[in-house]
């Protein structure tokens, strides 16, 4: 529901996709407040990536389902999709559709 909410807002006169799509997420995990320094500073230069729940599969499946009879049809849509978890100073989830 937050995904559709937040993509309304962002494009309120959007047309429902009907054709083939490719889907980029990047889901931006807190960086944990006990991380050492030397640890921030390789997450800074995106040498490490979060190895926690949620699975990226799990990721993929929540915002797909989001996406279903809104900005796609339906999810079945999909032929490309690309799935990556990366620390950030906040949580968020960054999805990129594009009809090809």
């Amino acid at each position: 529901m937050l995904v559709q909410q937040s993509f309304r807002v962002k494009y309120p006169r959007f047309q429902q996709i009907e054709g083939r799509v490719s889907v980029d997420i990047i889901s931006y995990m807190r960086i944990p407040k006990q991380t050492s320094k030397a640890k921030r500073q390789e997450i800074e230069e995106n040498k490490i990536s979060p190895t926690r729940k949620p699975d990226i599969d799990n990721i993929a499946k929540v915002i797909l389902d989001a996406m279903n009879n809104y900005i796609i049809k339906d999810d079945t849509q999909v032929s490309k999709i690309s799935v990556e978890k990366r620390y950030g100073e906040i949580d968020k989830v960054y999805v990129k559709v594009e009809e090809y």
